[in-house]
């Protein structure tokens, strides 16, 4: 399917952890040694990891994501009463290690054949980003892998945003950004971008300024959406 000429979309951004690959899964290398707490801790893992960036941003403390999925990590294990040993190093090499959802590379790869750039924007490093997407099948799908670092802050701050456009020398009116963290999606359309807000689990919409222009249940659903 083509674009017609007065679809403005040049570029698709996308979220990485949550939004192309699957961090539920990042429990998934120690599940044997943590039984059913396993959800749990993933699930305080991810929280801690999300809170850590948004209270550093505001503190100006910046601390790169690494670190702060160690720091994270190490206080859901602390809360847990999780204390195995070498645990944690298991659990941070699965991070780097995390599944694709099945939809993102076939969505890449149409999305690319219908002439379209595609890039990503991570809190994540640089380093872990290219590990991540390698070892997930979807670097070789990408343009440009942005990481936050230059900026000195995580989402959903603005200069964050503000990366995407200078890499890809469009304005925001003319990128797609897609993401099923709603905080982003709902920061991307509050910075100009087309925004589509990834949800597979069927939430209210969230009481926050900017509003994404569409809502989709997957990933797969966005080829039909932008290539007309």
């Amino acid at each position: 399917m083509k674009r017609s000429g007065s679809d403005p979309t040049a570029a698709v951004v996308f979220d990485v952890f949550g939004t192309l690959l699957d961090v539920t899964a990042s429990v998934e290398p120690a599940r044997a040694a943590l039984g059913g707490d396993a959800e749990r801790l993933g699930e305080l893992w991810r929280r801690k990891q999300l809170e850590l960036s948004w209270l550093r941003s505001l503190m100006g403390a910046y601390r790169d994501f690494d670190a702060l999925t160690a720091d994270a990590l190490g206080w859901a294990m602390a809360a847990m009463r999780v204390a195995e040993p070498g645990l944690a190093e298991v659990l941070l090499e699965g991070w780097r290690h995390l599944p694709a959802f099945a939809d993102a590379a076939p969505t890449l790869d149409a999305l690319r054949a219908g002439g379209l750039r595609l890039a990503v924007l991570s809190n994540g490093t640089a380093a872990t980003l290219q590990t991540a997407l390698t070892s997930a099948g979807l670097r070789d799908r990408l343009d440009l892998v942005l990481s936050v670092e230059p900026a000195g802050i995580f989402k959903p701050a603005a200069a964050v945003y503000r990366l995407a456009t200078a890499a890809l020398e469009l304005p925001a009116a003319r990128i797609a950004f897609v993401s099923a963290n709603y905080w982003d999606a709902h920061a991307a359309a509050w910075n100009g971008f087309r925004s589509i807000r990834v949800d597979r689990s069927g939430l209210p919409e969230e009481p926050l300024p900017g509003c994404p222009a569409h809502r989709v249940g997957a990933l797969a659903e966005l080829p039909p959406l932008l290539l007309r």
